[in-house]
C-alpha cells in the first residue's frame, strides 16, 4: 500500500491533513456556535450551515477556472491565505450584534472560497503527481492514502474544539459562547502547519509545477497533448454525469453529521459514559485500534524478519497502550456532541488498508474494477 508511492504524495497529503483539521474542527461546532451565541433557531441555524457547505462544494469551479489561467500552484498557496482570514475573523469574539453577524457571513464566504481555491487544486497536484509511468498505476490506491491523511485530521477535529473550549472556560474564564471563538483559533493555527508543510517539502512535487509552467508557456511540443475525440469526451462526460448522481446523494447524508446528527447527538443521547464503552470517546484508544490493524497488516504483508517484527511489536506496544488505559479508568467520562464526529473518519482510516488490499488482490486476479466503478 505504501510502496511505489512518489514522494510528493506524503507532502500534499500532510499538507491537506492540516488544513482539513481546521476545517472540521471548526465544523464540529459551528452549528452549535450559532445557537449558542446568536441564539438561532434550529432552521435558521441548519440554512446558514447548509448554505456554507453549498458554498464549500461550489466554489471549486471558481478554483479551477483561476488555476487555468494563474496555476493550480498559485491558487492552492491563495487558497490557504483566504482561508485563513477567514477563520481568524471567525476566531474574534465580537459580539452577537449585527455586526458579529455580518462578520460571520464574511468569514464564511472567505473559508468556502479559500476552500474551493484549495482542494480542488491541491488533489490535481496530486492526480500529476501519477503522470509517470512508474507511478502511474498506483493512482488509486494513492488517492486512497491521501484520502485516509484527510481523515485523520477530521478524526482528532472534535477531540481538539471540545478541549480547547474546556480549557478557555475553566483556565480563562470565559463564557461558554466565546469558547467557541477558541475552537475557530486552532483552525488558524492548522492553516499555518498546512503551509509550512507545503514549503518546506515543495521539493518533494516541484516537477509538477515546473511541468505546468512549461505548458503555459507553449513549451510542451504538440506530439504531448493528446486530443480526445468526441466520442471521447462523450463517454468522459457520461462517466462524470453518473459519479455526480451517487456522491450528490453520499454528501448530502454525509454532512448530517455537523448538523441532524449533532443535534440529535446533543438533546437525544445519554450525557456520560463509564467502562469499557467510554474508551470509544477517547481519541487515543481508537488510534491504538488503528495502530492493531496497521500492525496486522503489516505482519501478514512483511517479506522480512525485520518488517515482521517491527508490525509485531507495533501491535503488541498498541495493546499494551489499550490495556493500561482500561486499567486505569475511573467514574464515568462526559460526552460532548461534537465528539460523535470522530467515529467515521476513525472507520476510514483503519479501514483503508483493506480496501486497498482488496483491490490489490482483484488486481492480481485480474478483476479489479475501474475508479468510477470502485
Amino acid at each position: 500500500m505504501f510502496e511505489n508511492q512518489p514522494k510528493g504524495l506524503w507532502a500534499l497529503a500532510l499538507a491537506n491533513t492540516g488544513e482539513r483539521f481546521g476545517y472540521y474542527t471548526m465544523l464540529a461546532v459551528f452549528l452549535l456556535y450559532l445557537q449558542a451565541n446568536f441564539g438561532f433557531e434550529t432552521g435558521m441555524a441548519s440554512t446558514i450551515y447548509s448554505t456554507f457547505l453549498m458554498m464549500v462544494y461550489f466554489l471549486p469551479i471558481i478554483g479551477g477556472i483561476a488555476a487555468d489561467k494563474f496555476g493550480f500552484g498559485r491558487m492552492v498557496t491563495t487558497g490557504i491565505f483566504i482561508m485563513f482570514i477567514g477563520y481568524l475573523v471567525l476566531s474574534l469574539p465580537l459580539g452577537k450584534d449585527t455586526v458579529a453577524i455580518a462578520a460571520m457571513g464574511v468569514s464564511l464566504i472567505l473559508i468556502a472560497l479559500g476552500t474551493g481555491l484549495f482542494k480542488g487544486n491541491l488533489q490535481v497536484m496530486v492526480g500529476r503527481l501519477y503522470d509517470e509511468a512508474q507511478y502511474a498505476s498506483n493512482r488509486d490506491s494513492g488517492f486512497s492514502l491521501f484520502y485516509m491523511a484527510i481523515n485523520i485530521g477530521a478524526m482528532f477535529a472534535p477531540t481538539a474544539a471540545i478541549k480547547i473550549m474546556d480549557w478557555a472556560k475553566t483556565s480563562l474564564g470565559v463564557s461558554p459562547e466565546d469558547a467557541y471563538h477558541f475552537a475557530f483559533a486552532i483552525a488558524c493555527a492548522s492553516l499555518i502547519f498546512s503551509i509550512a508543510i507545503y514549503y518546506i517539502f515543495s521539493f518533494t512535487y516541484k516537477h509538477v509545477l515546473a511541468n505546468e509552467t512549461q505548458q503555459k508557456s507553449g513549451n510542451e511540443t504538440k506530439s504531448e497533448v493528446k486530443e480526445l475525440t468526441p466520442a471521447e469526451t462523450k463517454e468522459r462526460i457520461v462517466c462524470l454525469c453518473l459519479v455526480f448522481a451517487v456522491v450528490i446523494f453520499f454528501w448530502m447524508a454525509f454532512h448530517q453529521n455537523g448538523n441532524t446528527l449533532t443535534l440529535f447527538a446533543r438533546d437525544f443521547t445519554q450525557k456520560t459514559s463509564e467502562g469499557l464503552q467510554s474508551m470509544a470517546f477517547d481519541v487515543t484508544n481508537l488510534v491504538a485500534c488503528i495502530f492493531v490493524v496497521y500492525g496486522s497488516f503489516g505482519l501478514a504483508q512483511s517479506k522480512t524478519g525485520k518488517g515482521k517484527g517491527i508490525s509485531l511489536g507495533v501491535i503488541v506496544a498498541a495493546i499494551a497502550f489499550l490495556f493500561y488505559k482500561y486499567n486505569t479508568l475511573e467514574g464515568t467520562v462526559e460526552v460532548q456532541a461534537p465528539i460523535f464526529q470522530q467515529f467515521n473518519p476513525c472507520y476510514v482510516v483503519a479501514l483503508t488498508p483493506v480496501s486497498v488490499a482488496l483491490f490489490s488482490w482483484l488486481n492480481k486476479i485480474g478483476k479489479e474494477p475501474t475508479s468510477p466503478e470502485k
